[in-house]
């Protein structure tokens, strides 16, 4: 058979803290007409391109977060400010982070789940670019012709996210430390973990890729050994339990020299239904390791247990079987049992926001008034305008700011602040 493999130089970095921070849109312009023959032009202030937003794709291409182990923050480019003749400025460009298929996508501070990338070209907005001010043009009444108010852009979204790798393959191979996994992969595949007669040889997910004259692809992972109590956090067990969900089919791999081989397989079996019943259901084969071991041959011998394949790393007997196996339990998988392993992109719904609330709340040194509706109003007021600031004075009576901060008992002097604003009242 033509084999090849594909595995990742190194260790896979399967978590990563990083903040993104989109563009912020750009200014409004508030210009007026300069024309001879025309000797008050009205409004030709052009709107602010949009900011950039932050993507994040699913790729192939891709095995690791380790390109955001050593950089934190990622900012998209900022829109370009609106212009005279009523030019908009151009929006931000947007900024794609390329993850390994399989990411998921969490909120740091609120641990939700925003995104399961589990599909080649899934994609999410993870920071929504702001919005462009508006120009001049958008202010005209019939009683001010000529206005000179515009909108600064908005900020863009600022959030912290955690990246999580779930390891997708379509076979984990699962057993105790030491029972051959590592040996396995390399006999099954092209591929070279490191190998060695000692317990926690790997310490991180390994690939390998079968890749047979007949076409058919099969991807193999081998997973950390687990040990008694993984599935509640014992060692690395959570850890390596979180890439075994994304499998398709479980290989058990168990050391058939061992003095009790199947106390062991059980011990592994159990760990797995503990932290999931469902991938306890999964798709199963058995290989017994080290048929080539007097005691493994023993075991054969006296077992009347079925569906087990006997196999020698060392030696390859009985690969080519097990090979078969996998490859036929594979192709007779049904789309239900390939969405239960995980192939299945999530975008959770965004909470609904009442822009129309606005509260007061009462401090020591003022008062603070909260509310999405007026903080977009701050956000889109250029307070080195006079004209736009008596525009935000003049809002701020009408969505009823004024009249809830009376309720609350403010009096002349007293500080309000409104997010990062802050100002002394005057009715």
């Amino acid at each position: 058979m033509g084999d090849s493999f594909a595995t990742h130089p190194g260790a896979l970095v399967d978590s990563a803290v990083i903040q993104v921070r989109a563009g912020r849109g750009g200014k409004g312009s508030t210009s007026l007409r300069q024309e001879s023959h025309v000797p008050r032009g009205g409004p030709d202030g052009g709107d602010g391109g949009d900011g950039g937003s932050i993507i994040v794709l699913a790729t192939d291409s891709e095995s690791s977060l380790s390109g955001f182990a050593h950089r934190r923050l990622w900012v998209a480019d900022s829109g370009a400010n609106g212009a005279s003749s009523r030019k908009n400025g151009r929006k931000g460009v947007d900024l794609t982070l390329s993850v390994p298929v399989g990411t998921l996508i969490l909120d740091q501070s609120t641990n939700a789940v925003l995104a399961d990338l589990a599909i080649e070209g899934a994609t999410f907005v993870v920071a929504q670019g702001g919005q462009g001010g508006r120009g001049n043009t958008h202010f005209a009444t019939s009683a001010n012709r000529t206005p000179r108010v515009a909108e600064p852009g908005r900020l863009g979204e600022d959030r912290a996210i955690r990246l999580e790798l779930k390891l997708i393959a379509d076979v984990g191979l699962i057993g105790l430390p030491n029972a051959g996994k590592s040996s396995l992969l390399t006999a099954l595949t092209a591929a070279r973990p490191k190998v060695a007669p000692y317990p926690f040889t790997t310490l991180d997910p390994q690939l390998g890729v079968v890749d047979p004259e007949s076409g058919t692809r099969m991807v193999l992972a081998d997973m950390p050994g687990l040990i008694e109590g993984a599935s509640v956090g014992v060692g690395l067990g959570l850890r390596f339990l979180r890439h075994i969900e994304r499998t398709r089919v479980l290989l058990y791999v168990v050391d058939g020299a061992e003095a009790d081989p199947w106390a062991n397989l059980e011990m592994v079996r159990r760990e797995i239904a503990t932290y999931s019943p469902e991938m306890a259901r999964r798709p199963s084969l058995y290989a017994i390791n080290k048929i080539d071991l007097a005691a493994t041959q023993a075991l054969r011998r006296r077992t009347r247990r079925k569906g087990l394949h006997f196999v020698s790393a060392l030696t390859r007997e009985g690969l080519d079987a097990l090979k078969g196996d996998l490859l036929a339990t594979l192709a007779g998988l049904t789309p239900v049992e390939d969405s239960e392993a995980g192939a299945v992109t999530i975008q959770l719904p965004t909470l609904k926001r009442q822009d129309a609330s606005i509260s007061v709340e009462r401090h020591p040194w003022g008062f603070e008034v909260v509310g999405r509706r007026v903080q977009i109003l701050v956000d889109r007021t250029d307070f080195d305008s006079e004209p736009a600031l008596d525009r935000f004075q003049v809002i701020l009576d009408r969505i009823g700011v004024n009249a809830a901060l009376e309720d609350a008992g403010v009096a002349p002097g007293d500080t309000i602040r409104i997010g990062e604003l802050e100002f002394e009242y005057q009715p």
